[in-house]
């Protein structure tokens, strides 16, 4: 299995398929690269590049101890060693859902070179009332104790609507599902705790990025609608999809209408730069 190597020496999950433009892939919160399984055959047909990747402290990736590992910081750096690794030298579109979304906002703030286009998908700018961040915190706590409390196996079987969707009868959830439940409690939980939980909102430099964007938002997932308008309208560059029916993990919940709204996308930017 490929791994590249952190600054601090952690071992970070990565697979690449396909060859052409580049195309990164960041998981949700608690789930792994196995969530985007359904995308890289579409995506590698339509000559994209397609790389996953797990966080640390979730998947296949180390799981550090200390909980001093754990920074957005540190993240974003990760994330740059992957595209190091898996698109030397060029700038890549960067999709994430969720979380993923947000980790892919804080690095095109700092690297905006390396980023040809973002996709950001059931996400948010992070919270910038006191009041929100306070509740957002609370969550992840209630979160990160019920890992070590109870361990993942029961997170993984527990919260379907927010890792797998709300079809989890379906083969690729499944299979994320799977993938979510070989998670290590201690890495999932330090990463909440310092990563998520605190992470700094965006929304007041999102005038700033001034690359496309793709803004995907189930229409069912209510907790992420009003973030989804705020960064469409806030987001130079935007163009923003609502994908009828679905919740919250969209692209497993309703694939062929994910891959069909990012295609097109794709295929503007390609047109774009003819």
């Amino acid at each position: 299995m490929p791994f590249v190597e952190a600054a601090d020496g952690v071992s970070l999950y990565v697979e690449a398929h396909g060859e052409g433009r580049p195309l990164l892939f960041s998981c949700a919160l608690n789930t792994t690269h196995e969530n985007w399984r359904p995308q890289v055959e579409p995506l590698v047909a339509a000559g994209c590049r397609v790389l996953l990747w797990d966080y640390r402290g979730h998947g296949r990736s180390d799981a550090p101890d200390d909980p001093a590992a754990y920074s957005m910081e540190r993240v974003v750096d990760d994330l740059g060693r992957v595209l190091d690794w898996g698109a030397p030298g060029a700038a890549a579109v960067l999709a994430g859902l969720s979380f993923g979304g947000l980790a892919s906002l804080h690095f095109a703030l700092r690297h905006p070179e390396r980023v040809r286009a973002l996709v950001l998908v059931d996400s948010g700018p992070g919270f910038k009332k006191p009041e929100a961040q306070a509740r957002w915190q609370t969550a992840i706590e209630r979160t990160a104790s019920f890992l070590e409390r109870r361990g993942v196996e029961a997170f993984a079987q527990r919260a379907t609507e927010d890792t797998v969707g709300r079809r989890p009868e379906l083969p690729a959830a499944r299979a994320a599902q799977a993938a979510i439940a070989a998670q290590r409690a201690h890495g999932l939980a330090h990463f909440g705790r310092r990563v998520a939980g605190p992470a700094a909102p965006v929304l007041d430099e999102l005038a700033g990025i001034r690359i496309p964007a793709l803004v995907m938002v189930g229409e069912q997932d209510a907790a992420y609608r009003r973030a989804a308008e705020v960064m469409a309208a806030r987001l130079p560059l935007a163009r923003s999809v609502v994908i009828p029916g679905a919740g919250h993990i969209v692209n497993i919940e309703a694939p062929e209408a994910f891959d069909a709204a990012l295609l097109g996308f794709l295929e503007q930017l390609a047109a774009a730069a003819a």
